[in-house]
């Protein structure tokens, strides 16, 4: 058995999930600041993927990327290749997953107290202390449930994923494009096997996830 497609999942999973976590918590921070017709235009923007099928987000992908475009080209002419390569798939599971972060900080972040940050201020702490010593970890439980949710919808990705990096077997393979491959080809015993480990790892996530929402541990309480 060739387990290339979990590893490679797991893989592209972990690295996109690093970054929608980071980049999600800035953009979240950074639109509460902005008045509030540039906030709504940027909430718009940066929540499109959520709302476009996955297909249609590969696509602008490679118009943006592909191998005959500008960017495309320069990318090529420093050896970076993104087009049918499993670190395409990192950013096609980027692009699809961000938004879940970002909406998710966002909304843990409107909900922050703010006089907790006056106060502080009042003491003569910088904003970036408050930030990281009052602000996130007063916020860490919408927070820690959105990197969840962003890295188990990176670990599903398929429509973007098969648009970008395609389905090369050891290369750019991974759990859901084999389970399509292994169905069309008419292998269901081992398109089963990879949908039951899907099932596997996305039940882990959802009870992760209900831990962090605090649902888990109720009847101990």
């Amino acid at each position: 058995m060739d387990f290339y497609p979990l590893w490679n999942s797991l893989r592209i999973g972990a690295l996109s999930g690093i970054l929608v976590f980071f980049a999600g918590i800035f953009a979240a921070y950074e639109s509460a600041k902005l008045p509030q017709p540039f906030r709504t235009l940027l909430d718009v923007l940066l929540t499109m993927p959520l709302v476009l099928p996955p297909t249609v987000s590969g696509y602008f992908l490679l118009l943006l990327i592909g191998p005959r475009h500008p960017l495309g080209r320069f990318l090529a002419s420093f050896g970076v290749r993104l087009v049918m390569d499993w670190k395409g798939a990192v950013l096609a599971a980027f692009v699809v997953a961000f938004p879940l972060m970002y909406r998710t900080a966002r909304g843990s972040f409107q909900s922050f107290d703010l006089t907790y940050q006056w106060s502080g201020q009042t003491l003569g702490l910088s904003d970036r202390w408050i930030f990281w010593h009052v602000r996130m970890p007063v916020c860490r439980q919408g927070i820690l449930a959105g990197g969840v949710l962003a890295f188990a919808r990176a670990l599903g990705e398929y429509g973007a994923t098969s648009m970008l990096a395609g389905y090369i077997p050891r290369r750019t393979a991974t759990i859901s494009t084999t389970v399509y491959q292994l169905w069309r080809t008419g292998d269901e015993r081992g398109a089963m096997f990879w949908v039951l480990i899907n099932l596997v790892l996305s039940g882990i996530g959802l009870l992760f996830l209900s831990f962090l929402e605090g649902d888990g541990w109720k009847d101990r309480n």
